[in-house]
């Protein structure tokens, strides 16, 4: 059996994971172990923040359309209520978009649910 030596591949390897590692602090963009955990660390923090980029998102136009909604003279529970039962299918996003640009067109939005 011949023997390999895994030195090409391996210094791709950490050639990589330092590249992605350039511009940390100290050690970890230096030392490759250092620097592998703290691209994974990285990593799961990027995951984690794109969980939580949606969920910050639905409450910023939550509140948006509340402000809105209690300038009208109701609730945002009471409204989204409404939306359902009269099956008008507009989301949120847009629905808060609407209400900060547009207010006369929420407005009547909100006049016609009623």
């Amino acid at each position: 059996m011949v023997r390999v030596k895994g030195g090409v591949h391996t210094r791709r390897k950490h050639n990589k994971v330092l590249g992605l590692a350039k511009g940390y602090w100290m050690t970890r963009h230096k030392q490759f172990k250092k620097a592998k955990e703290a691209i994974l660390h990285a990593g799961q923090y990027a995951y984690d923040g794109r969980k939580l980029k949606k969920r910050n998102f639905r409450t910023l136009w939550i509140l948006r359309m509340n402000a809105a909604l209690r300038a009208l003279g109701t609730k945002y529970s009471s409204f989204i209520h409404m939306l359902s039962e009269k099956k008008i299918e507009l989301d949120r996003k847009i629905l808060a978009q609407i209400a900060v640009e547009y207010p006369a067109v929420f407005t009547k939005i909100v006049e016609k649910l009623r």
